[in-house]
Order: C-alpha cells, then structure tokens, then sequence
C-alpha cells in the first residue's frame, strides 16, 4: 500500500470506530451499559453525556443500575433514558435509576436488525464518500502532473482494494451483530 493511500487510512479507521460505537448502542437480548453510554442528559442546563454524570453496572442479565455522582439527576437521567426509546422499563429511586429490559420479541429484533442494516449502510456510505474525495485528490494530482497515468491507475486499484476490505468489514461487523440479536 503506497505511502498516499496509508495517509487517508485514518478517515476509514474513524468511520469504523463510529460505526462500532454505533453497534454497541443497539439492544441485543442481555443489558449491556453499552446501551446507554451514547445518550446525553440535560444536567445543569447543558446537554452532557450520561458516562460523565454516573457509573452504569449490569447487577443480573436483564437490568442495568445507573448510579449518578450528583443525587439531584437521577430524575433527568430517568427522562432522558425514556425519551430514547430503547424498549426498557425505566424506575427512578431515591439515588439511582434501574433500567429494565423486558425479553426480546421476534418484531423487537426485527425493528433492531432493520436499524442495525440502517447503520451498516450509513458506514458504508461514510466509505464511499471517502473513497470519492480521495479519487478526486488522485485525478487532481494526475492534472497537476504530481503523478503518472500509471501511477494514477496503481493509486486506485490499491484504493478499490481497501474499500473493499472496509466494506467487508462493516459486513462482518454487522452479521456478528445480528446473529447476537437474533439469539433468543
């Protein structure tokens, strides 16, 4: 892989990271805190991300405890839990939020895999823009007379290749996601 291709690899690796971080958010048949890190709270009158306002444990299979470090949220955490939509029981106590997560349904993992494929096609996407903008930069430098025609045609196979492998990626990403969804 040429040193020109290495230097744009950065961009396919944060579609990645996003889309991983994307994946982990979706609800598969166990609570895992994963679920909830990516929400935010409106605390103190600003937005903030709940992994800044509270520890999150998993204490049984089916249930997470959010504990806040501040006592006076554990109503706004409570609400922003239910305003996303995740498909849980959500019960507010004295110092910490139980979030309950009832058994899958077949249509609840049906709804989940059609957001999963939503996300899958979004990364995708992600990488198909980056692959245009490079292409546009290696057409650019062939114009400019930094590199060949050759050098050119090498630059996007070497390209396509990549693509290809990221995009493979995100597939497998994806079937291992779904088949940890449909798992009853």
């Amino acid at each position: 892989m040429s040193e020109f291709i290495d230097s744009f690899k950065s961009e396919f690796v944060k579609i990645i990271d996003h889309y991983k971080k994307e994946l982990s958010a979706l609800r598969i048949g166990r609570a895992t805190p994963a679920v909830l890190e990516n929400l935010t709270v409106n605390a103190y009158e600003t937005p903030t991300p709940l992994m800044q306002l509270a520890s999150i444990q998993s204490p049984e299979p089916k249930s997470l405890v959010v504990q806040p470090w501040d006592k006076n949220l554990v109503k706004q955490i409570a609400k922003a839990i239910t305003d996303a939509d995740l498909g849980v029981g959500v019960s507010a106590e004295d110092q910490l939020v139980r979030v309950n997560f009832p058994p899958m349904t077949e249509e609840t993992r049906k709804e989940v895999t059609k957001k999963l494929h939503q996300k899958m096609e979004e990364a995708r996407v992600g990488v198909r823009s980056q692959r245009e903008k490079i292409k546009e930069e290696i057409i650019r430098q062939e114009r400019d007379k930094v590199m060949t025609e050759d050098e050119r045609y090498k630059r996007l196979e070497e390209l396509d290749k990549l693509v290809k492998d990221y995009n493979e990626l995100i597939k497998d990403l994806g079937d291992k996601k779904e088949a940890a969804i449909m798992t009853v």
